[in-house]
């Protein structure tokens, strides 16, 4: 999740939107490289979400399937899963290439990347965009709403169940280590989830808006407004994932405090051992 983020914000945000706005006339521009960096970004933005779905599938199954947990939660799975999404998602993007064309030449030299006419009347690149659509982001958002709600409802029986195994009435309140665990580990999926649901709904709602009325690119000034909204709110899903995972980690949070200490704790050792 954390490298799948991090290309996003060096792809989208340094080789796109600062070359786009500050360096426009740049090496990155000519019309080659332009439509590279734009296959790497969706790429890149693509692997993001999908990451933070297997995320949610993974806690999924160590919290509602027991059984499926000791086979599937292991790191072998885990390097395999990625490595296979990753790997689809990278093919999947490759024909994006080739619905760029350049914006004007200049000296011979093709530059900026303009969206063929095709790509928005051609049955095959109408039919490309709806699968990209439905794959980033209708399908992650649906994915993750089902199994966070399957999850509460697991977490609710079995924190039923369990208080009246342990005998408990509705006015105690013990202290069960296991439920302490399980809810900790439920506020972090959450917090993650529900930050990438929240970041993503405005361009989910753009994106079925587009969809339903098949405006391409011919908008109006809010409705674009809408549009360039949404990808800042979906960028800024890439920086809030990793920082939410490793701030919520209490190990995280030793290293830390550690890090914080190291400068005082050496000087304080040098200032002990130097000679009266």
């Amino acid at each position: 999740m954390a490298a799948a983020d991090l290309l996003t914000l060096i792809i989208e945000v340094i080789l796109y939107q600062l070359r786009y706005h500050y360096f426009y006339w740049s090496f990155l521009s000519i019309t080659p490289v332009c439509s590279v960096i734009d296959v790497l970004t969706f790429a890149a933005t693509q692997c993001s979400v999908w990451f933070t779905v297997t995320f949610t599938f993974d806690r999924f199954v160590a919290i509602c399937c027991q059984k499926l947990k000791t086979k599937y939660c292991t790191g072998k799975t885990a390097a395999a899963v990625l490595a296979t999404a990753g790997v689809l998602l990278c093919l999947k993007n490759l024909p994006r290439y080739f619905t760029l064309e350049p914006w004007t030449i200049i000296a011979n030299v093709p530059f900026d990347c303009d969206t063929v006419d095709s790509y928005y009347t051609h049955p095959g690149w109408v039919a490309f965009d709806w699968i990209d659509t439905v794959l980033t982001p209708l399908l992650p958002f649906a994915v993750i709403l089902l199994l966070n709600a399957l999850r509460v409802r697991h977490i609710l029986v079995a924190s039923r169940v369990r208080k009246g195994l342990r005998g408990e009435s509705k006015g105690e309140n013990r202290s069960d280590p296991e439920m302490e665990s399980r809810r900790r580990s439920v506020v972090l999926l959450f917090t993650i989830s529900g930050s990438f649901i929240l970041l993503w709904l405005t361009l989910v709602v753009n994106a079925i808006y587009y969809q339903i009325t098949g405006t391409g690119t011919d908008w109006n000034d809010s409705q674009r407004i809408f549009n360039n909204v949404g990808f800042l709110l979906s960028n800024l899903s890439c920086c809030t994932n990793t920082c939410i995972y490793a701030v919520t980690q209490s190990k995280f949070r030793e290293q830390l405090k550690s890090a914080v200490k190291y400068p005082l704790t050496s000087v304080l050792r040098l200032i002990n051992k130097s000679p009266p």
